[in-house]
């Protein structure tokens, strides 16, 4: 079956065609590194994690490009005298980079930054310019195209002359006319206030280091065309996919696309965009006290939940998260993991259990339909219920397959609980100290129960159960689990 996404430029859905079959292209919008990520970040990450692992399954390779934008206004207001703009970068980057492995997202093939392309940045602009689709500002604003407020513009200015290119507006499906004026630069010496900038002039007060010489004057790139030149570098003028938040489509987004397409590219073959994240229904916010901090959310949830509640809803819906988003989260995980573990004790003989996994066809149809994580989520957990089915009834063929296709399954959407990675040394620590005590009260209760004292044998069971965990008695002995910790799988 053809993998569809909704290509929010179509506006429909399309099937899936990428120019190389064997090498799916697509470049995501990465942060502005001013400060560090927020939950709506870990979302946004998550869904283009999620279609580059199916793409990969459908077409074997992804060559999946991140950028990450460390030169802007926002990162150079935030940099102070104790530490400089490319410093708190560089911070703000690592408190990313740990974010996103932290959930299990994979590392891109290529994460630029902004700053390693300013030579092709120029390039574009210079091919702009050269096709009467860009122009320098003059530098005082008494000249009559200067507009705005007349306050002059400094040498190095450069604006995309919007009413130039017949397509702006074709990516949001908007009118010239109805847009409001671009706010990324002084409107001074724009021949239109909706014109935005390419080339931002050095500015009294701003680092010598965050200036680079130009054509047009000393100065530095504006966001916009940050990522046309680094999606060419690295992808090609034509490339499959171009992905983000739906906060960017415009103008972000839209003055990508038409500068790319002013200058000779082809660009982007399809524009998929994942939805944005409210918190009580609400926009997050610092003043409404409901703004989460992935450092604050990881450092009070287990990663592996963090990822199963922002994947659990469709990529391109708005997902509004609450403390029950989390432990309904938790609560899905935990049939998922005691599934897995039930069946490794009852069903391991030697053989590699998984190695028969398919995917199902109901999983795949899901995942194929512009990513339909919740219903493929569904397949899962009939999975599960069909395979504990099985093992109740002693049905030994049909509980390995469902071990086999729920760890499949389960492994590409990044959520298998029994994987290594969502294993850490001190949880791995703190397993082995409580399944000694574990054992020990086990080999206690083993024993009243040879000697038939049934009251100390319940009592030691009672007391077990007190603490949250669950036994389980069968003919290969008794085995203990608890909720979130490596199982204890012993026979006594």
């Amino acid at each position: 079956m053809t993998v569809q996404l909704y290509d929010t430029k179509a506006q429909a859905l399309r099937d899936f065609v990428p120019l190389d079959p064997g090498n799916v292209t697509i470049y995501v919008c990465g942060p502005t590194v001013q400060s560090g990520p927020h939950i709506g970040h870990l979302r946004g990450a998550l869904s283009f994690d999620i279609l580059r692992r199916w793409l990969a399954h459908r077409h074997g390779r992804v060559t999946f490009v991140r950028n990450v934008t460390d030169i802007d206004d926002k990162v150079l207001a935030n940099a102070d005298d104790g530490e400089a703009w490319w410093a708190l970068a560089y911070r703000m980057e690592l408190e990313f980079t740990r974010a996103y492995t932290a959930i299990g997202i994979l590392p891109p093939t290529y994460e630029p930054r902004a700053t390693a392309s300013i030579p092709q940045m120029q390039e574009i602009i210079g091919r702009l310019i050269d096709a009467g689709h860009a122009y320098a500002a003059p530098s005082t604003g008494s000249g009559t195209e200067a507009a705005g407020s007349g306050t002059g513009a400094a040498p190095g200015d450069v604006y995309f002359d919007v009413r130039s290119w017949p397509g702006y507006g074709s990516l949001t499906n908007q009118s010239l006319d109805a847009m409001e004026p671009a706010a990324d630069a002084d409107p001074r010496g724009k021949r239109d206030p909706r014109d935005f900038a390419l080339w931002k002039g050095a500015k009294p007060g701003e680092p010598s280091s965050a200036t680079w010489d130009s054509p047009w004057g000393p100065g530095r790139p504006g966001w916009h065309i940050e990522c046309s030149a680094m999606s060419r570098r690295y992808l090609g003028p034509e490339f499959d996919i171009h992905g983000g938040g739906l906060d960017l489509r415009f103008p972000h987004h839209e003055n990508e696309l038409a500068q790319s397409s002013a200058a000779g590219d082809a660009f982007a073959r399809y524009w998929v965009h994942n939805g944005l994240v409210t918190v009580g229904d609400q926009k997050m916010s610092k003043s409404l006290g409901n703004f989460f901090l992935a450092h604050d959310l990881l450092a009070g949830r287990d990663p592996l939940v963090v990822r199963y509640a922002l994947a659990a809803a469709h990529y391109r819906s708005s997902l509004d998260i609450t403390a029950s988003s989390f432990d309904e989260a938790e609560a899905a995980l935990d049939r998922i993991r005691a599934f897995l573990q039930r069946a490794l004790r009852t069903l391991r003989g030697g053989e590699d259990l998984r190695i028969a996994g398919s995917v199902p066809e109901r999983f795949a149809a899901a995942m194929d339909d512009d990513l339909g994580v919740p219903q493929a989520l569904a397949v899962i957990h009939e999975t599960v219920r069909d395979g504990n089915s099985a093992l109740d009834t002693g049905d030994r063929d049909a509980a390995l397959s469902a071990f086999a296709d729920v760890a499949v399954m389960a492994g590409l959407l990044g959520i298998d609980p029994l994987d290594p990675q969502w294993r850490t040394t001190d949880a791995s620590a703190e397993a082995s100290a409580l399944d000694a005590l574990v054992q020990t009260m086990l080999v206690q209760r083993a024993d009243a129960r040879a000697e038939k004292d049934w009251a100390a044998a319940d009592r030691i069971r009672d007391a077990i159960a007190a603490a949250g965990i669950a036994l389980e008695d069968g003919p290969d002995g008794t085995h203990w689990s608890l909720a979130g910790a490596e199982p204890g799988a012993k026979e006594i």
